[in-house]
């Protein structure tokens, strides 16, 4: 599977209150649920007027039917190609 990062644009993402994004990720949850192992979400960020979403998933395609099943945007979805963290500074 390969790691993706989705930017979600959402409007006031930054001022949803615990209970709206505790129901979108239930939202989310449950339709990964529905499709299977080959599709993991990790975890987000929220920002201002953004979420950024890192996933595990075959392709592209995958992410897309996942977001049009959720309901939630999928506004960019790039694929990673390295991680890089200050470990690798020496």
């Amino acid at each position: 599977m390969l790691q993706y990062v989705i930017e979600r644009e959402i409007p006031g993402a930054g001022n949803l209150s615990d209970a709206e994004l505790q129901e979108a990720a239930r939202r989310s949850v449950g339709v990964l649920k529905e499709m299977g192992p080959e599709i993991r979400w990790l975890h987000s960020y929220v920002t201002g007027d953004k979420v950024y979403c890192v996933y595990l998933a075959p392709d592209e395609e995958t992410i897309r039917e996942h977001a049009r099943r959720t309901g939630l945007p999928a506004n960019r979805i790039s694929a990673v190609r390295r991680l890089l963290d200050p470990s690798v500074a020496g």
